[in-house]
């Protein structure tokens, strides 16, 4: 299991401390909520931000785009180089286009699906993908329950993976935990996003290991 803090959780007085804390922790990637307001009720940072959290991290960054007009915000966060840019599945019209201008600025391209959007949503895209997202809590605030019907979706999204593209990752955010993640590794998830489990932990290198499954 990959481990993904999400710095939602993090203190943004202290930013980079925080980044650079729990990459020598042993986090796998820095995942980056970016939140526009419109296509969810919330705001977080933009790419002045995040440049700073770049700049911080010494593991690829994982920026998770919540967000109308996914195209422009891709153009704003390409140029640092994350190791992947995922946008929701619900809000984009033209998916394999965006998806393909991903992969063209060398940025694995990734997709997410809300907790009512089933997992044949994205069937026909999963050849093209490099990780898919599945939202356990309802996109837009850190600390949320896990919503515990999204574990029969990722079963089903692991059947068709395996059909399609076995080298496509599955990604899980929202209410991860050390009480669920075999639960999540067994049902098919490869990528854990953990803000509020690792932030709040007492040790970071210890909550990363409990997720290190």
């Amino acid at each position: 299991m990959l481990v993904a803090p999400s710095v939602l959780s993090a203190d943004f007085g202290n930013l980079a401390r925080d980044v650079k804390a729990i990459c020598d922790a042993g986090c796998d990637l820095v995942h980056v909520d970016v939140m526009d307001g419109h296509f969810v009720p919330n705001m977080t940072i933009g790419p002045v931000v995040v440049s700073a959290i770049a700049k911080a991290a010494t593991k690829p960054l994982d920026i998770h785009l919540m967000v109308e007009n996914n195209t422009f915000f891709v153009d704003l966060f390409a140029p640092l180089k994350p190791g992947y840019i995922s946008f929701h599945i619900e809000e984009e019209k033209n998916p394999h286009r965006l998806v393909q201008y991903i992969r063209s600025l060398g940025i694995k391209p990734a997709v997410v699906l809300n907790p009512h959007t089933p997992a044949e949503a994205i069937e026909y895209l999963l050849l093209d993908l490099d990780m898919v997202l599945v939202m356990s809590v309802n996109p837009g605030f850190g600390g949320q329950k896990f919503i515990p019907t999204v574990v029969e979706k990722i079963q089903r999204l692991d059947a068709l993976r395996k059909k399609i593209n076995p080298n496509c990752l599955i990604e899980i955010d929202g209410g991860v935990t050390s009480q669920n993640i075999e639960l999540l590794r067994d049902a098919g998830v490869d990528v854990c996003v953990a803000g509020s489990y690792v932030f709040k932990h007492e040790s970071y290198e210890t909550a990363i290991a409990n997720l290190h499954v």
